[in-house]
């Protein structure tokens, strides 16, 4: 049987929220931005809710109909960077301001993010995609990254994520992602792996 998606709406922010802050918990580049334990327990959910925020009114998000995976996607035009406001408009800092005041890697990995994101062409911009940890392995992942990937080649648009981790690296790569050459390696953190893949045709699906 295969897996039911559907587009969230503002009813769902809760809901994507709790499950960007489960599956994010132990994240790598989470870790890296909420060192201490429990500090990330208390806070890290302010990020994922900035970040729900973001895409809900500017984007979309996927959302499995059981509610165990979420995809958080944005089109990108060509010229701009992701999430990228009004000239003047600082959204790292006020991210930092509205999440975390007093830690200053709220909005560095943001910064850090926005200077490896290629900018010359339009794509769409896989943000993040989560899944609870109890699901993992079922292929939830791969049916929401699918679905907007099939778009993708329809329309002969690029798509674009930074990996977070050798195992999602490794995902994005059969799902026709390459590595971008430029690694991203956090100041005494994670590596994170830009990502870059160009729409197929019939020929080549």
């Amino acid at each position: 049987m295969g897996v039911v998606i559907r587009r969230a709406g503002e009813d769902d922010r809760e809901r994507v929220v709790r499950l960007l802050d489960e599956a994010f918990q132990d994240d790598p580049v989470s870790s890296w931005v909420f060192p201490d334990v429990e500090h990330r327990r208390r806070t890290h959910h302010r990020l994922m809710a900035a970040f729900t925020d973001a895409v809900l009114a500017d984007g979309r998000i996927d959302l499995t109909e059981d509610g165990a995976a979420c995809a958080l996607w944005l089109p990108v035009p060509a010229g701009e960077h992701a999430g990228g406001g009004p000239e003047g408009d600082d959204g790292p800092a006020q991210v930092r301001e509205a999440v975390d005041p007093e830690n200053e890697r709220v909005e560095l990995i943001a910064r850090l993010t926005e200077g490896v994101h290629p900018s010359d062409r339009a794509h769409e911009y896989l943000w993040m995609i989560g899944v609870v940890p109890r699901r993992q392995g079922e292929g939830l992942g791969t049916a929401l990254i699918e679905s907007v990937l099939d778009r993708c080649d329809r329309e002969g648009l690029p798509a674009y994520l930074e990996a977070s981790s050798a195992r999602g690296r490794g995902l994005y790569e059969r799902l026709g992602f390459e590595f971008t050459g430029r690694a991203l390696d956090l100041p005494d953190g994670p590596r994170m792996w830009p990502m870059w893949r160009e729409p197929r045709t019939p020929a080549q699906t």
